[in-house]
């Protein structure tokens, strides 16, 4: 860990066991590159919108900017930003960073899961479900979880996925949280949202992973493989539409 702060502050022992006891609140992650994220409006409208639904009030992105500019000081240029905003009754905004994420290397392997997150829209604290599936998938010999719902494909354990139809992208029409990598490759690649079904995942040429840490492509889920070249080639178009996004200063 590089540096923790709640509201621009130290994170005192008491403002931190107030949060671990709530265990409510919500959250958004981002990599920071040269002081700079990509859809930090994105991440600074995700936080608002979780605020309102949570606290039923709205959380002023100017000043969240300037608490990740304060903890990034003049010292740290790169780095993986988790915005924490935890407590129920007087909420308070954690600021933590940690060492920047690469993306995986190598194509992943999703074992599916029936599980369905509360309130999926939501980026909230409380993980439980998926990291247990995500742990159990990792004994089992896979890389990821991919979470189901009567045999629907809605995301993986922790990014959003996409197939690929030609030269289209095909993002799942399921409750899932909305990334902030899908809504910037959405912007950038023809897409198109339908239902996939977890028996029919053979008929596309390839999938993907997107969030905040990058773009990967997938070569199996469950007993399923893809093309391996075929997936390198297209998770590296699609990575490639990603990497020409431009990012957003922080200060």
């Amino acid at each position: 860990m590089l540096r923790i702060e709640i509201d621009g502050g130290p994170p005192t022992t008491d403002r931190l066991a107030t949060g671990l006891l709530a265990n409510y609140g919500h959250f958004t992650a981002m990599q920071v590159r040269d002081r700079r994220v990509k859809g930090l409006d994105l991440h600074l409208r995700r936080l608002d919108q979780a605020h309102r639904e949570l606290y039923r009030t709205g959380l002023d992105g100017d000043r969240v900017r300037r608490l990740i500019a304060h903890a990034l000081r003049d010292d740290v240029r790169d780095a993986a930003v988790r915005v924490v905003v935890f407590g129920l009754d007087q909420p308070s905004v954690m600021v933590a960073l940690r060492p920047p994420t690469p993306p995986p290397t190598t194509p992943q392997r999703l074992m599916s899961v029936a599980y369905t997150r509360p309130l999926p829209h939501v980026k909230h604290l409380g993980g439980f479900g998926q990291l247990h599936h995500r742990d159990r998938a990792a004994r089992a010999g896979y890389d990821d979880a991919l979470l189901t719902t009567d045999g629907v494909v809605v995301e993986s354990a922790v990014a959003n996925i996409g197939f690929l139809d030609g030269d289209d992208v095909v993002w799942p029409r399921a409750d899932w949280l909305h990334g902030i990598t899908m809504r910037l490759l959405e912007r950038e690649l023809p897409s198109r949202r339908e239902v996939v079904r977890l028996a029919d995942v053979g008929r596309y040429r390839g999938a993907f992973l997107a969030n905040s840490i990058g773009v990967v492509g997938v070569s199996r889920i469950d007993d399923v493989g893809f093309d391996v070249g075929f997936a390198d080639d297209a998770s590296a178009r699609v990575r490639a539409a990603y990497d020409a996004i431009p990012a957003d200063p922080v200060d």
